[in-house]
């Protein structure tokens, strides 16, 4: 049985100890099929930080909105976003921008502010 890392700090000393995996580095215990669900429900930034509700978030790269010639510009800073559970087209921070309105983003261009 080959043990993965930890999926907190990517240790590789992790170990079993009866059900439970556990990092001996950051002391993050979890089981086996437990960890693929709580990755999947986290939503992380561009650069790989991880976003929760009421963060800010900054626009990494021109964004054209659908529908008009309105443009959300590199360096647009965002507050207050709100997590999207079902995101099925990609698109899950739901927002409010100054100047455009409403609207929702992909996570992969946003970095956390």
């Amino acid at each position: 049985m080959t043990i993965p890392a930890c999926p907190k700090c990517q240790s590789e000393y992790t170990y079993a100890d009866g059900e439970l995996l556990i990092c001996p580095e950051c002391s993050y215990e979890w089981k086996e099929g437990e960890v693929a669900t709580e990755q999947a429900e986290q939503v992380v930034d561009a650069h790989g930080q991880v976003l929760q509700d009421g963060d800010s978030v900054t626009v990494i790269k021109d964004l054209k909105v659908k529908g008009s010639s309105l443009v959300v510009k590199v360096g647009t800073k965002v507050k207050g976003i709100r997590l999207l559970a079902d995101a099925s087209d990609g698109h899950n921070i739901d927002c409010k921008i100054n100047g455009i309105g409403a609207m929702k983003l992909k996570s992969e261009f946003v970095k956390k502010a």
